[in-house]
């Protein structure tokens, strides 16, 4: 359950991301919970994961969907208490599957007790030191003090009644730590033994490439891409950072369930040639892999994406990812055409039914792209019931920073947070409106329709961990194929093959088919459908 000939769990595990205020209710107050979380580990141990990633379940005003913490050593009394989640870890182990939880180092929330304390304390105090303030600039300090923007639109500074200005490079709610102060690396080393104490496997580091500042605040240059190297994005002192933490990780013992302790860093970039530094020995054991989802559905795209992960890290220290909470979920991305990034696109009102039905098939074909690449995978909730972004929920129903701070020009992260649909009848009340037709992607629904994408994941989670050539298993090595497909071997014997394009292709050479996302005959491969084939 640890290691085992070097071999370390994380490296080629299936992680299910779990946003608990939207995954399971137990007391019928629309809000998810730790306890209806425990309920629904039958469902996930059948679906075959090895662990689950929570994210943040902390005290926390909810002004970004928990982000915003004000204790990071307890658990939020609207979501349960600490006895519910040792419970959880506990009863988790029981069914082989371990617990990855949030930390989110970058920023607290404005009601956090250290931060009402420099509020109550002057200019350059050791309580305002703790985070960033700063003189403004202008001859009587009323522009901020450099150009930064948040990253949920406008200004990423704001104004105190003294007249200095503090840093938030998110909402005016969520004040940046200063990491330049001793007492915040040793804080959150205190936090992160609290929660591995507790026999958590490991951590998913927020906002992993932003912590450190540069002091001088220099002015991003015109046209500067938003994730590249900057004042506040991609700092060297990062790295010895996280070597402590590693350090950290390492002390617990790796001989036993949960086995060798993880982290896994948030690090968006502009190219992947950015992740490098993050990448050196000794440093977090893993990062997102978003090329995946920084493309659209197309060949060229999709292969590219893939070689490039593919050299610089390979998918057991950078995992694969199709979709998170975060970004417009793969069957509406899939059915636009488009790449998250483009966010800000989604139409607000329905989407062409040809359009969804096309989107549907290639999150199907996704999923087996997904979890046929070698190393890792992280499935967020509701991938597996393939819910598409609710785009149609009404303006004050909203609760996403994003949306307000950008006057409704960006529709926010809401649209793939609403709750689970785990019956096909009405679901009682819920913090974010559920579609009326939410029903027909329950999970009541699906496990009742033997081609549902449920049973595909199931069914792909139980081959994958099966078949030799697969998870860990041999190298990829891309195969001759026609035009808008993909096609690629893993030893022993397995041959991945996808149809991106518009008329059928022939299917690779070939002893037998595994796993179709769709419907395979005569040997040809439709369009928008994956396959896993043995072979030999």
């Amino acid at each position: 359950m640890g290691v085992s000939d070097g071999h370390a769990w994380w490296e080629d595990a299936v992680v299910y991301e779990v946003y608990p205020r939207s995954f399971a209710d137990s007391d019928g107050d629309g809000v998810g919970d730790l306890n209806g979380l425990r309920g629904r580990l039958p469902y996930l141990a059948d679906l075959g994961v090895d662990a689950i990633w929570l994210t943040p379940f902390y005290p926390s005003p909810l002004a970004d969907g928990g982000y915003d913490v004000s204790d990071y050593c307890a658990v939020d009394p609207l979501l349960g208490t600490l006895a519910d989640f040792d419970a959880l870890v506990k009863e988790a182990a029981a069914s082989g599957i371990r617990v990855i939880v949030d930390i989110v180092p970058n920023h607290c929330s404005a009601e956090h007790p250290l931060f009402q304390a420099a509020l109550a304390s002057s200019p350059g105090s050791p309580e305002r030191d703790r985070f960033i303030f700063r003189e403004g600039r202008g001859q009587d300090g009323s522009l901020p003090p450099s150009n930064w923007p948040s990253s949920f639109g406008g200004a990423a500074w704001t104004r105190v009644p003294d007249g200095q200005w503090y840093l938030h490079m998110f909402d005016t709610t969520q004040p940046d730590w200063n990491w330049d102060n001793p007492a915040i690396p040793a804080l959150f080393a205190d936090v992160i033994r609290f929660w591995l104490d507790r026999g958590v496997a490991g951590l998913r580091v927020d906002v992993a490439s932003a912590m450190f500042k540069d002091p001088e605040l220099p002015d991003n240059p015109p046209g500067q891409h938003p994730l590249a190297p900057s004042g506040y994005r991609h700092r060297a002192e990062l790295q010895a950072l996280y070597r402590s933490w590693r350090q950290i990780l390492d002390s617990y013992p790796a001989g036993e369930f949960p086995g060798q302790r993880t982290a896994i860093g948030e690090v968006w970039y502009d190219v992947p040639g950015t992740l490098a530094p993050y990448l050196q020995p000794g440093g977090l054991p893993q990062l997102f892999n978003f090329q995946l989802m920084l493309v659209p559905w197309e060949a060229g795209p999709l292969r590219r994406a893939v070689d490039a992960a593919q050299d610089l890290a390979g998918g057991s220290r950078a995992p694969w990812v199709i979709g998170n909470h975060d970004v417009p979920r793969p069957a509406t991305r899939y059915a636009l055409g488009l790449a998250h990034q483009y966010e800000s696109t989604l139409p607000r009102g329905p989407i062409d039914t040809d359009d969804a039905r096309a989107g549907a098939r290639r999150a199907r074909a996704a999923a087996l792209l997904q979890l046929a690449l070698p190393g890792s995978a992280y499935i967020y909730q509701g991938e597996e019931l393939g819910l598409p972004e609710v785009i149609d929920i009404p303006d004050e129903a909203r609760q996403d920073p994003v949306f307000r701070r950008t006057g409704g020009r960006r529709l926010g992260r809401d649209g793939c947070r609403v709750p689970l649909p785990w019956r096909a009848g009405p679901s009682g009340p819920s913090w974010l409106p559920q579609p009326p037709d939410w029903g027909r992607y329950s999970v009541e629904t699906e496990s009742a329709e033997p081609e549902s994408i449920l049973i595909l994941y199931r069914t792909a989670l139980r081959v994958r961990r099966e078949h030799p050539a697969l998870g860990r298993g041999g190298a990829m090595r891309w195969l001759e194929s026609p035009p808008d497909s993909l096609i690629f071997s893993r030893e022993p014997g397995f041959v991945f093959a996808a149809n991106l394009g518009q008329t059928a292709i022939p299917l690779p050479p070939h002893s037998g088919i595994l796993l179709s996302s769709g419907p395979v005959t005569d040997g040809s491969l439709p369009p928008d459908t994956a396959v896993w084939l043995a072979r030999g």
